[in-house]
């Protein structure tokens, strides 16, 4: 199951909700909202945005626990 990541350079949010999806050992792409304007529009100020390949979203906040749920 592939899952996106969304995010952008400097986002320390962004940073977080890598390392949690890292230590949890969930693997998933990182897709840099500022290189498509239609993404900027959708997640500009929602990000980090974490998304299932059903088209499912978790949204900031969240925590380790919330992911884990997310993905069972």
């Amino acid at each position: 199951m592939l899952h996106i990541l969304y995010s952008s350079p400097g986002c320390h949010l962004c940073e977080q909700a890598e390392e949690m999806l890292d230590y949890l050992g969930i693997g998933f792409e990182v897709v840099d909202i500022t290189s498509d304007v239609a993404l900027v529009r959708l997640y500009g100020v929602r990000i980090p945005v974490f998304k299932r390949s059903d088209g499912a979203e978790l949204g900031w906040p969240f925590d380790t626990l919330d992911i884990e749920r997310f993905t069972a």
